[in-house]
């Protein structure tokens, strides 16, 4: 007796999907909070710090953006791995449908060939769709859970970013009532502690790739005028070397005269040196080009 529809299809499932290796990721994914929520609720956290903060946190976005990163790898893999199983179901559908096509059949069969070698041929293109996408299932098991490791990973050290700031909340807020919260004055939309560096830097180095401060509706320290960009080449390029040591020099220059001016943090070659969390130079994760990179501009934040 045949067996029925549901029952082929509970067997194709359980012997062809649910191997070890998922049924691990499966109930592995549900004991725990999802990667993505875990992350919204770290940004969350982390976009209050960066409020009381008085800006950006440049240790605490660095982490966040490879968190986000993982995250998104993690999601797609997983996505991929839905639309995988789901074909591997569509295929035991069609092939059921389609009935079992064995040698014996074919000698007896009576009607028109043709339809029996298509119908041959329909299982036989199944069988092999269905073989090549339970080698892919297998090993995006294996990309997905390593993926979501790798975003676990990125949220622990997100965190752990979030909390060290949180202990050192007295330390920073110190230093922040050292220097007093400015707001822009005059037409220019700077504070007068940026209009102080930028006039500085102008006086003290050339800057023949030119230079722009505020820029009105940015939701960081430009947009509140207590950022510049000091460029260092133009079109996105990257700096020549005598461009290169310009800027390595007011890098330099801005935190040696940083405590005198009220510099936060200076930004230059893919590096950060934020002045509140005393960490010296660290590297910035990848943003995707030379100017999200800061590779062609040196930044400088100020209190």
């Amino acid at each position: 007796m045949r067996p029925s529809h549901p029952a082929m299809l509970g067997v194709l499932l359980t012997a062809l999907l649910l191997t070890p290796a998922m049924a691990g990721a499966s109930a592995g994914q549900s004991a725990r909070l999802d990667p993505e929520t875990k992350l919204r609720q770290l940004t969350r956290e982390a976009s209050k710090l960066n409020k009381d903060y008085r800006g950006q946190v440049q240790s605490l976005e660095d982490a966040r953006v490879k968190a986000k990163k993982a995250t998104d790898t993690a999601k797609r893999l997983k996505s991929a791995l839905a639309t995988a199983e789901s074909d591997v179901v569509r295929f035991a559908q069609s092939s059921y449908m389609g009935g079992e096509l064995d040698g014996g059949s074919m000698l007896a069969f009576q009607g028109d060939a043709s339809i029996a070698l298509s119908q041959a041929a329909m299982v036989s293109h199944l069988a092999s769709e269905r073989a090549t996408q339970l080698v892919r299932i297998k090993e995006l098991i294996k990309e997905a859970a390593k993926a979501e490791k790798a975003a676990e990973a990125e949220i622990v050290e997100l965190r752990k970013d979030i909390e060290k700031l949180k202990k050192d909340r007295v330390k920073i807020e110190t230093l922040l009532a050292k220097y007093g919260f400015q707001t822009p004055s005059g037409s220019g939309g700077l504070t007068p502690r940026t209009i102080t560096m930028r006039n500085l830097v102008l006086q003290t180095f050339p800057m023949p790739y030119g230079y722009g401060c505020l820029r009105p509706g940015d939701p960081g320290d430009h947009g509140s005028g207590r950022a510049c960009d000091f460029m260092m080449s133009t079109g996105g390029r990257v700096p020549t070397a005598d461009a290169k040591a310009r800027g390595d020099r007011l890098a330099q220059w801005a935190i040696s005269n940083g405590r005198r001016l009220g510099v936060m943090y200076v930004i230059w070659q893919q590096r950060y040196y934020d002045v509140r969390t005393g960490a010296g130079w660290r590297m910035m994760a990848n943003r995707g080009g030379n100017t999200a990179n800061h590779i062609d501009h040196v930044h400088i934040s100020m209190f």
